[in-house]
């Protein structure tokens, strides 16, 4: 057991923490041997190409300005003769463009090995000046921080409550999380009917990848199916909504804006045309409810559902409760001082494009040493 101490210590090792990284890093090189990036896989990106993978996701939904490099302009320069990869509208990149891009990014900016293979199982802050955090490994190690990002991306499956009154045990293929759902291990679902609960961009995916393997799909949310290029007004995308964001230091307040911003999931207009377009076909159809469907123990559908021997619970992820308050994850000792550690869900754009955000967070990150 050993302890080690750290200026910046970020948690989770995803797109926005590689941003982070890179950010800093443009702006004071010198700081490289004072962030440590924790992650049980010890890679970058380790769990985004997983879930982009499990759910046969062909192109991101972002412009191709938003990117983990620093030169906004960097991913179209690495396009160059594979621009059939840039979709429209805004060039948003394919996958596989995507992947190989950072790929480059995090050798050009020599973070190959920079990711240290540790869970955080318990975070702690310390009394006395200057204040610390400890983090606790799963090897057993500690690190003392002076700051904290919490970069570890959606958080716990929300499972609504209906699913714990069906009435008898069920394979567990048959009623589980989206997280759960890998499209590429699926056999075929000839004859089956799919579930699908929710109404964000995921259900979309799953739906499509149902329907390839020969399922019937059904789409049911809340409340009405909502179209929209981004989740959130463009104006998020930079200055013009950024700078008010960036000013307020509550974090419960930021998160507040956040979830007004987004509004709910959304599917993309490509998206929606092709749900449409299976609708005509009779391989899927869609509905919002006030009511959330009830299943007998069996497979069979309950009075309010007309549904299924087989569901994907699509539902929103992330760390924070459906009252909108921070909810932090059950290794963080509390009470934490927030203006010392930050999620980066609060910290960031309530958008997919988070470059203006992340220079400016990085640029306060520089000027704190």
């Amino acid at each position: 057991m050993t302890q080690r101490q750290t200026d910046i210590a970020i948690i989770g090792a995803g797109p926005q923490a590689l941003t982070l990284v890179t950010h800093i890093l443009q702006k004071k090189d010198k700081l490289r041997s004072r962030i440590q990036v924790f992650d049980p896989s010890g890679t970058w990106m380790t769990r985004w190409h997983q879930q982009f993978a499990a759910q046969e996701i062909p192109q991101l939904r972002s412009p191709a300005v938003h990117h983990p490099d620093p030169n906004p302009h960097a991913l179209r320069t690495f396009a160059e003769g594979r621009y059939h990869e840039l979709h429209p509208p805004y060039d948003r990149p394919g996958t596989q463009l995507f992947q190989e891009f950072c790929a480059t990014v995090i050798h050009r900016w020599q973070l190959q090995d920079y990711v240290t293979p540790a869970k955080v199982i318990r975070l702690q802050p310390l009394r006395g000046k200057p204040s610390r955090f400890r983090l606790s490994l799963d090897t057993g190690d500690t690190v003392l921080a002076r700051r904290v990002v919490l970069a570890t991306g959606g958080g716990q499956p929300h499972i609504p409550e209906w699913v714990h009154q069906v009435e008898s045990t069920y394979p567990a293929e048959r009623l589980c999380h989206a997280g759960q759902v890998r499209l590429p291990a699926l056999p075929s679902l000839r004859g089956e009917t799919v579930l699908i609960v929710g109404s964000g961009l995921t259900s979309g995916h799953l739906a499509a990848g149902a329907v390839q393997r020969g399922a019937q799909v059904v789409m049911m949310a809340r409340r009405t199916f909502q179209e929209k290029l981004f989740d959130a007004d463009p104006g998020w995308l930079g200055p013009k909504y950024l700078k008010g964001f960036h000013a307020e230091p509550d974090m419960q307040t930021r998160w507040q804006m956040v979830q007004q911003a987004r509004n709910g999931g959304s599917l993309s207009p490509e998206m929606m045309t092709h749900l449409r377009r299976l609708e005509r076909q009779g391989r899927s159809r869609y509905t919002s409810t006030a009511r959330w469907p009830m299943l007998s123990g069996k497979g069979r559908p309950g009075k309010s559902a007309a549904i299924t021997t087989r569901c994907i619970i699509a539902w929103l992820t992330n760390p924070f409760t459906a009252s909108g308050w921070l909810q932090a994850p059950p290794w963080i000792f509390r009470p934490i001082p927030y203006w010392r550690m930050c999620c980066s869900n609060t910290l960031s754009t309530p958008s997919t494009g988070y470059r203006y955000w992340m220079s400016t967070c990085a640029g306060r990150a520089v000027n704190c040493f």
